[in-house]
This record gives structure tokens, sequence and C-alpha cells, in this order.
């Protein structure tokens, strides 16, 4: 899957999060019990469908978890923080949006190019 498939959907699969995010589905389906914060639609045949923006608060969790070595409840103390005032967190603990990892792979394929000549 790649940026452009990304971006012209609404709705993903289990499996679609799973790889993009890489991490595995039944953790997913753990963080989704563990954070009220990730929402998937149900379906009538009660699959899971995930948006974008659960896509970006798995990655959040994920981050927080696996790159800042929070505990579970430590991210959902960190997380309630920032979605109560609607904040983002910025700096070098920052999140990206899929908008901002497609800029940034655009960015990088110009400085490769620009290099190259």
């Amino acid at each position: 899957m790649n940026i452009e498939d990304i971006q012209n959907k609404d709705y993903f699969t289990i499996g679609e999060v799973s790889k993009l995010t890489g991490v595995p589905e039944y953790t997913i389906r753990y963080w989704e019990k563990a954070f009220s914060l990730i929402k998937p639609i149900r379906k009538d045949s009660r699959h899971r469908r995930y948006t974008k923006e659960d896509i970006n608060t798995i990655l959040k969790i994920k981050e927080l978890i696996y790159k800042h070595k929070m505990t579970l409840e430590g991210a959902k103390k960190h997380l309630s923080r920032f979605m109560a005032v609607g904040a983002k967190p910025k700096g070098a603990g920052a999140f990206h949006t899929i908008r901002d990892i497609k800029f940034l792979k655009e960015i990088k394929e110009t400085l490769s190019q620009i290099i190259k000549e």
C-alpha cells in the first residue's frame, strides 16, 4: 500500500492498519480496549473499519510505548492531556500525520535528485 492508496481511502481493515503501523493485529485489538481514543466503525458483519485518525492514534501510542518506553497507563495519561485541551505535542517527540510523512518523502526524493546532479 503506497501513499496515494492511503490518501484515497477513508477506511482501513485491521490487516491494513497492522501493515501501515507495524503493530500486530492482536495488539491493535488490545489497545482498542485499553484506549478509548481508538474507535473503529463496525460494519453489520462486525468487521472493524479504522479511519486515518485511528491510524494516527495507533502511531502515537506506538511511539509512546516503544520509543519513549511509557507504560500503558503513562501513555493514556499523556494522550488524555493533549486530547483534553485539543493541543498537539510539539518538539522532538512530535507525531507525524500521513500527510507529513508524504511531504517528508517528497523532500527526501528531491534532495536525492539534487545530490545525484
